[in-house]
């Protein structure tokens, strides 16, 4: 049996309004922030309740502003650590298969036990890189990265994955012009189309969010992915 999760200090019903979820959703919303504040083995630095809600959860869902998002039967959160935006997407997606990829082996095992205590069965960890998964490539309908890295090496790590048709998701706080021109010119590289950056408010007073997309337009060149940590080392914007 699942290990009881303690309750969450603060109600989360203005987020379940703002999405429409249904009161089992904002339950196990509130599970999952409870387990962000209190599991001391969860890997973020965030704890308080109200940043939890706000830093965390909102900033999550707010991607439910893109269709690509709503609409995704595949999605995969790269770099998944804490587990968001994943989890909280696999409980507002129940249709959507949410695959959680993490080099990190402990983060692995959080974000296992996490996924078994909400009782997700939407939701599978890939302990790897996105370089490395193979079973990912050319099927993925969406995927995510938020505080990863650089846009040409969130782009290079998940065009390969993704079906054409697919997009690339990636939370970004202020804009810079020169990460979002090497951004766009690793997306010609890769097959994919810039989107006009979305800027977002998760919380009242939020700023400088914006959730970038790339669209995948035709195949990503076979040479892709390449090697593990070259993206990084060599990004495709820079060279």
């Amino acid at each position: 049996m699942a290990e009881a999760v303690p309750a969450f200090e603060l109600p989360l019903g203005r987020l379940a309004d703002r999405f429409g979820l249904s009161q089992y959703q904002a339950g196990q919303l509130s599970r999952f922030a409870a387990i962000l504040a209190h599991d001391e083995n969860a890997p973020t630095t965030v704890r308080k309740p109200k940043l939890v809600r706000d830093d965390h959860l909102a900033d999550a869902l707010v991607a439910l502003e893109l269709p690509v998002i709503r609409e995704a039967l595949t999605i995969a959160d790269i770099g998944a650590g804490a587990g968001v935006p994943g989890i909280p997407l696999a409980i507002v997606l129940p249709r959507a298969q949410i695959y959680l990829l993490e080099a990190n082996g402990r983060k692995c095992e959080f974000l296992a036990e996490s996924a078994a205590r909400l009782e997700l069965g939407n939701v599978e960890i890939a302990h790897g890189r996105a370089e490395t998964w193979k079973q990912g490539l050319g099927r993925i309908d969406v995927v995510t990265a938020r505080a990863l890295a650089p846009l040409d090496v969130v782009a290079e790590y998940a065009a390969p994955l993704l079906r054409v048709g697919g997009a690339m998701v990636a939370w970004r706080g202020k804009r810079e012009p020169q990460v979002e021109a090497d951004g766009a010119r690793a997306a010609e590289i890769l097959g994919l189309s810039v989107v006009e950056p979305l800027r977002v408010e998760p919380f009242e007073g939020a700023a400088h969010r914006y959730l970038h997309v790339m669209s995948k337009v035709r195949e990503t060149p076979e040479r892709f992915p390449r090697r593990d940590g070259v993206a990084r080392k060599r990004p495709l914007g820079r060279a």
